[in-house]
């Protein structure tokens, strides 16, 4: 890709960038979120048209204008935000719009038996006539990986492929990473696992503000010179750690939870008596692996799911279970997992995002919202939380992923909570960002908010909390005040429990 230029109304998201991938190359695309590794990446999936440039493939001008343009020239991507559709089975999905045909009808045999054998090569024990919509976050992505392989590729983009993947998966798409580069195939690795880019990749390229900053090879780079190209400052400037805090009374007190989980979700964990407190000022982690229940803690405490026995108090007062506006109502705020599917209305503005749970807090005394008091608001967390973006009726989905993050930690700021869940509050966002959202988690604790954050990465739980409590099969299995603390102690008691760890 040679001189690509794209911009959108207010915004120059891209600005003359190459980028060169050699066949068999497995090359990272890096970058802080606004940097313009996704305007690029769609550039070349043919999802966008760039305004100028060129675009070669074995040294031939090649001209991509729609999907089906890219994926003909054997460009194929998987993209951060499944592009799956939930009420058709695994091999669908997989062959979709692609079916084998024998006599002019869809050879289902055929299809079963490809996506089997597709599934076995990444690793996955799936039948291929299971519905995607009862499939974990973690075998949807393995679904998308699979869909890609069972295209003939000449260069696979995948963008945060590892966001939702277990240490395991994550193993397996590394070996699945390697056979394709064995085979002349190229891939454009995106991620903000850095750690991961160093031992998988070959190459980096990194764009900041829209431009290239440069490319070299990974073995000739540390991850703080990475960091340095990616925000133009060192590491040690980004992520620090809590200062000295003194926690306050009890806030949320969570007293012998028993939930059977998500109805809709035959693969929920099961809540099996939870006592746990966070008090005010105080930031508590939650660790555990994949299945170990900490979403499902956290949606029952916010009354999206059934409490099957046990109670939440707010400030020991007990909050009613079973609906998240009482929980609102008792002053806690929920920034999920998934920001995209169950936070924000994308196609919608900023500004009613940001606002939509203070609406009541915004209205005259006719009912209607008043509009200034609603740009007072949302320029006031714009300006507090730095959010970038061209202004408030932009739409929320064309934002970077950190700055709609910011979004939704905004919506909750401005009911002044009492406590606050935030469950990944830093998956697939850079390292800047992540550091920003840090920083603001210490202001909220600061200022007397209970904050109780969830986090699969072991340094990030680490770095923010104050206590750490682990979980395992929907059981508390330890407590660790963070003086004691050490990701071997706390993969000790995420893995074996209380017991068997001592």
């Amino acid at each position: 890709m040679t001189g690509i230029r794209k911009s959108f109304p207010g915004v120059l998201a891209v600005d003359g960038v190459d980028l060169e991938v050699a066949p068999g190359e497995i090359h990272a695309l890096l970058g802080e979120n606004g940097a313009g590794k996704s305007t690029l990446l769609k550039i070349l999936a043919g999802a966008q048209l760039p305004d100028t440039g060129t675009i070669e493939l074995d040294g031939r001008p090649i001209q991509i204008l729609s999907p089906h343009d890219a994926q003909d020239h054997g460009i194929v991507t998987i993209y951060q935000e499944f592009n799956l559709v939930p009420t058709l089975t695994v091999a669908e999905n997989v062959f979709i719009g692609r079916e084998p045909t024998r006599g002019g009808w869809i050879d289902w045999g055929r299809m079963r038996r490809e996506t089997r054998a597709i599934m076995d090569r990444v690793g996955l024990a799936l039948s291929p006539d299971r519905l995607v919509s009862d499939l974990s976050v973690a075998e949807q992505q393995m679904v998308e990986i699979a869909k890609a392989l069972a295209i003939e590729s000449r260069l696979i983009i995948m963008d945060e492929p590892t966001s939702a993947l277990a240490e395991g998966e994550v193993a397996r798409l590394f070996a699945i990473c390697r056979d394709l580069q064995a085979a002349g195939i190229a891939v454009i690795f995106v991620s903000h696992r850095l750690d991961e880019v160093k031992q998988i990749c070959d190459r980096l390229t990194v764009l900041r503000d829209g431009q290239l900053v440069g490319s070299a090879a990974v073995a000739d780079v540390s991850i703080e010179d990475i960091i340095r190209m990616m925000v133009g400052r060192d590491v040690e400037r980004l992520f620090k750690q809590r200062n000295v805090h003194r926690a306050g009374e009890p806030a949320l007190r969570i007293e012998g939870i028993h939930a059977s989980g998500d109805p809709r979700d035959p693969f929920a964990t099961q809540l099996r008596g939870i006592d746990l407190e966070v008090r005010h000022g105080e930031i508590v982690g939650l660790a555990g692996l994949v299945g170990a229940g900490r979403t499902e803690l956290a949606r029952a405490v916010f009354g999206a799911d059934r409490i099957d026995a046990g109670r939440v108090l707010v400030e020991g007062v007990p909050v009613q279970p079973g609906s998240p506006r009482r929980a609102i109502a008792a002053g806690i705020g929920l920034v999920p997992e998934d920001r995209k599917q169950q936070a924000l209305f994308l196609a919608l503005a900023v500004r009613l995002n940001l606002s939509i749970a203070a609406l009541d807090r915004l209205c005259g005394r006719l009912g209607f919202i008043d509009g200034r008091a609603e740009s007072r608001l949302v320029q006031e967390y714009q300006d507090r939380l730095n959010i970038k973006m061209a202004g408030a009726d932009v739409a929320v989905g064309n934002l970077s992923g950190g700055n709609q993050q910011k979004v939704v930690l905004a919506r909750w700021l401005a009911l002044q909570p009492k406590v606050l869940i935030v469950d990944e509050p830093t998956r697939g966002i850079d390292v800047a960002a992540k550091a920003e959202v840090h920083q603001l988690l210490y202001e909220l604790a600061d200022s007397g908010i209970a904050v109780l954050a969830i986090s699969s990465e072991l340094p990030e739980i680490l770095t923010i909390s104050d206590r750490i409590v682990t979980m395992r099969e929907g059981r508390l299995t330890g407590e660790l005040q963070i003086a004691e603390a050490t990701e071997e102690k706390l993969m000790q008691l995420m893995t074996m429990g209380r017991e068997r760890a001592a």
